[in-house]
C-alpha cells in the first residue's frame, strides 16, 4: 500500500510555490485527513492512496458542506486542491489513474459571480487619513494604503514588494507588482503616490533623491 501522507509532503514542497496556496492547500489536507482517519478508523498517517478514491471525496465534500455549513465556494477550493494533488501523482503512480480520472471528473459546484465593489471617494479617503501624520509608523502606513488603494494591490502584493519593484521615474511612479501564479503586472502612478512613499520609506527617499526633482514632503 502506498501511504499518501509522503506524497502530500512532496506536493506542497514541490508543486505549490505560492506561500498562500500551500497554506490554503495544507487547510484542505488537513480536514481531508481527519475526515479519512474517522471514516477509514486508521491514524493520518496510515491512510494509504488507494483509499482516496472519488467516493471518499464526495463523501468529505459533502461533510464540508454539511456538519461543517461551508458555501460551494468553499467546496470547490477544496475540490480544487484535491483534484491538483491528484494531477501530480499521476505520473508517479500508473496504477492510480483510472482512481485520477474519477476524482478529476468530480464537477464543482456552480456559483454566482459576485461584482467586487470599490471604495467610494469618501471611504477612501477616510481610509487614507486614518493613520497619524505625526509618527513614523503613521506615515509608513499611510504610504502603504495609498499605494494599494491607487494600484489595487492585494495585501500579500503589498507586503511582498522589495526596493527593486519601485522605480521613480519623472514624477511618476513605476511598480511591479508580484501576483499569485507568478503573474506579474506593471503600474504607472501619479506623483502624490510617489511623494507619500518617500516619504514613508527613508530607503526610498535616498534612493528618490538621486533619480527625482520634486519635493521629498508627503502631499497635504
Amino acid at each position: 500500500m502506498t501511504l499518501i501522507a509522503p506524497l502530500i509532503a512532496s506536493f506542497l514542497r514541490e508543486r505549490v510555490t505560492n506561500e498562500n496556496t500551500r497554506a490554503t492547500y495544507a487547510h484542505a489536507f488537513r480536514l481531508l485527513f481527519e475526515f479519512a482517519s474517522k471514516r477509514l478508523r486508521l491514524a493520518p498517517s496510515l491512510v494509504g492512496l488507494d483509499q482516496l478514491d472519488a467516493s471518499l471525496a464526495l463523501a468529505f465534500l459533502d461533510q464540508i458542506q454539511g456538519a461543517r455549513r461551508n458555501g460551494s465556494r468553499t467546496r470547490n477550493a477544496r475540490l480544487a486542491a484535491i483534484k491538483s494533488f491528484m494531477r501530480f501523482i499521476e505520473p508517479q503512480v500508473p496504477a492510480a489513474l483510472d482512481q485520477v480520472r474519477r476524482i478529476v471528473a468530480i464537477p464543482a459546484h456552480r456559483t454566482d459571480l459576485r461584482l467586487v465593489r470599490h471604495l467610494s471617494a469618501a471611504e477612501a479617503h477616510a481610509v487614507l487619513e486614518a493613520p497619524r501624520r505625526d509618527s513614523k509608523s503613521g506615515i509608513r502606513d499611510r504610504a502603504m494604503i495609498y499605494l494599494a488603494l491607487t494600484g489595487g494591490l492585494r495585501v500579500s502584493e503589498l507586503v511582498g514588494l522589495q526596493l527593486q519593484d519601485i522605480r521613480f521615474d519623472g514624477r511618476l511612479l513605476e511598480v511591479c507588482v508580484h501576483g499569485k501564479g507568478r503573474k506579474e503586472r506593471a503600474l504607472l502612478l501619479w506623483k502624490e503616490v510617489g511623494m507619500a512613499l518617500r516619504a514613508g520609506s527613508p530607503c526610498v527617499a535616498r534612493r528618490a533623491a538621486r533619480k527625482c526633482s520634486f519635493p521629498l514632503e508627503a502631499s497635504p
